[in-house]
């Protein structure tokens, strides 16, 4: 199943500097994992905010929860789901 996530990602400023850099380290590690797996395809950053557009293929709704609910700074977003299927103009077979 693929889903089209937006996700804006709202840091508390009195949040110390050290422990938000950490928890942005672990994110990175966590979500670049998950691209490796091909359950994260795409991640896009929207210019000029602290947001990014994510195609995630997985096997069910529950899932892609566990997996949002697994990123670091989670707790710090505000996510969109949008669940994805293809439409009868495509002219691709396949999700290329």
């Amino acid at each position: 199943m693929l889903f089209h996530v937006r996700m804006d990602v709202n840091i508390p400023r009195d949040l110390p500097v050290e422990q938000a850099n950490e928890i942005k380290a672990v994110e990175k590690a966590y979500s670049q994992e998950l691209q490796r797996q091909g359950k994260w395809r795409h991640i896009w950053r929207i210019t000029g905010q602290y947001s990014n557009i994510s195609i995630f293929d997985v096997e069910s709704n529950e899932e892609l929860h566990n997996l949002l609910q697994g990123l670091p700074l989670y707790p710090f977003m505000n996510i969109e789901v949008m669940p994805l299927n293809r439409h009868p103009s495509s002219v691709r077979d396949d999700d290329s």
